[in-house]
């Protein structure tokens, strides 16, 4: 069986699409084929890092890179996850859907506390997976 292909982008490929892609391997593997990109680099997050681990997903292997870094140039859908990806994204063809999350690295520069930053990741990378654990099936519905 053919597995759709599927990119997640967004400005720095450091924390939102990192977790995408991780969550797309962990709970879809058997059906995505999950790659993740960014306008920019910025590095891989470590607090994405750890919050990932935290729920039982390794993504410290994976590491920051722009789109014409990746293996492949051809997505069944490119989905973007913050409003800058969006509107700077570059033309693909196909579908390209946005599905927005805040950005927890902006949030946490206001925590006051070390706890309190975390809070803003852990609840971003819950978000981030109960929108990949319905993949692909609901991408085709408005």
């Amino acid at each position: 069986m053919k597995k759709t292909k599927i990119l997640f982008l967004c400005t720095g490929n450091s924390c939102r699409s990192q977790m995408a892609e991780g969550w797309a391997r962990h709970l879809k593997g058997d059906v995505i084929e999950a790659f993740s990109a960014g306008i920019e680099k910025h590095g891989l997050n470590p607090l994405a890092i750890k919050v990932m681990a935290e729920a039982g997903v390794d993504i410290s292997r994976q590491y920051s890179k722009v789109i014409d870094e990746l293996p492949v140039q051809q997505f069944d859908y490119v989905i973007t996850l913050c409003g800058h990806a969006n509107e700077t994204c570059p033309f693909f063809p196909g579908p390209n859907i946005h599905r927005g999350f805040d950005d927890p690295p902006k949030l946490a520069t206001e925590a006051k506390s070390d706890e309190e930053a975390m809070a803003h990741y852990r609840r971003v990378r819950d978000e981030i997976h109960d929108f990949v654990a319905g993949l692909p099936d609901g991408l085709d519905r408005p």
